[in-house]
């Protein structure tokens, strides 16, 4: 009897693993390749319960936005997709200088979701280092320090990831990429940032522009070299390594200043990348084509799940910038034009993604696909079923 009992147990294990594939036991801050940054700085966007559709629809999974607006968390509840939240540039200082009002914050915008919104991760402030504001440079330490202890008072550490996204602005001699150290005045302010996310386990978030890159550099750079397309790509000189893209030779130039920095097993995530489809006169290469190009091998690049020339083992991961144009952005006019998504929901270029309007359209078909799926889980509900009812009269 105990042998049979042993044998249906072994069989209810197998069919749990065949019938539930993928289940996970604890979140991750990153799942995949390829996520999104949802910029809302415009006034003409889709609302955000449309916003959800079309990143389902789309299977992207990975989103960060640049607050933690409620209108946001709400519509992300029970969705699954995986949520960073921004605490601002404009609260930073406000968070170093007072513990309690980093817990009430967290408290307040990220606690009060979970887990029905699936919150990963928090941002505190973006690109601070190595820009003007020597006082908000200062006070970023600290400030991550209490909403990281804010996340672990709350009982939250486990599932929410701190981190701090940086621009190329905190580099130098970056070309070759083994040469890249952290500037003068920067490298005083990065390295206890670094030791802290070493000892927290947190990545180094990067924001790189191969498109900034080109417009700046046209004449010492190879457009195709920028776009992922073919070229005779680069050697570094110091290690020998060949770089067929400009992107891996930003992301590795950061991995030479970590090293330099003593922080070489520190992972480096792309926070933001991206291609912009329209620009002012000094900004020719912001077109369509280029922009479509650039998204387009770039998924392609993140699909075979790989690492860089020197980091092979560790698969490159990136948030594209951005879903939406966002027509109230400052600056130039490429900075209003980095969406996957115009303003309407409909796509900027074909890259393999359906606008809202074609989503909609599919959504008023019920799919055989979702009936099969229905029908495939109340078959495992019901073999489970009867294998304990059997299992019980043994």
């Amino acid at each position: 009897m105990m042998k049979i009992r042993l044998i249906l147990l072994r069989f209810l294990f197998m069919l749990l693993m065949i019938f539930i594939p993928n289940a996970q036991l604890t979140a991750r801050a990153f799942t995949g390749t390829y996520g999104i940054n949802y910029g809302r700085i415009a006034d003409n966007i889709p609302s955000p319960d449309k916003v959800v559709k079309l990143l389902r629809a789309a299977k992207i999974k990975n989103v960060r936005i640049y607050d933690a607006d409620p209108s946001v968390l709400n519509a992300f509840k029970g969705t699954g997709l995986e949520l960073v939240v921004g605490l601002p540039n404009e609260f930073v200082k406000e968070m170093s200088a007072n513990a309690d009002h980093a817990l009430t914050w967290v408290k307040v915008n990220v606690k009060a979701f979970l887990p029905d919104t699936r919150i990963v991760g928090i941002a505190v402030g973006n690109e601070v280092l190595g820009g003007s504001d020597n006082e908000l440079e200062i006070a970023l330490l600290n400030a991550v320090k209490n909403v990281y202890n804010a996340t672990r008072k709350l009982g939250i550490s486990d599932v929410v990831q701190i981190s701090t996204a940086h621009s190329q602005a905190v580099f130098v001699n970056s070309f070759p990429p083994s040469a890249c150290i952290f500037k003068d005045g920067v490298a005083q302010l990065m390295k206890p940032l670094l030791q802290l996310f070493s000892e927290i386990g947190s990545p180094f978030c990067l924001n790189a522009y191969p498109f900034l890159a080109y417009t700046y550099n046209s004449d010492k750079i190879d457009i195709n070299y920028a776009l992922f397309q073919p070229n005779g790509g680069i050697v570094d000189n110091r290690t020998l390594l060949h770089y067929d893209n400009l992107l891996d030779a930003q992301i590795d130039a950061a991995y030479a200043a970590l090293e330099n920095a003593g922080f070489r097993k520190m992972e480096v995530i792309v926070t933001e990348t991206g291609w912009a489809s329209n620009g002012d006169e000094n900004e020719p290469a912001a077109t369509p084509g280029n922009a479509s190009t650039y998204n387009y091998n770039l998924r392609k690049r993140l699909a075979k799940r790989k690492g860089t020339p020197m980091r092979p083992k560790k698969m490159l991961k990136a948030y594209i910038f951005a879903l939406f144009n966002e027509n109230l952005k400052p600056g130039q006019s490429s900075e209003k034009n980095f969406g996957l998504f115009k303003a309407d929901g409909s796509i900027s270029y074909d890259i393999g993604f359906s606008g809202l309007q074609d989503i909609s359209a599919a959504s008023s078909l019920f799919s055989l696909k979702e009936i099969k799926a229905r029908a495939y889980y109340l078959s495992a509900i019901a073999i489970t079923t009867s294998m304990s009812v059997l299992l019980s009269r043994l």
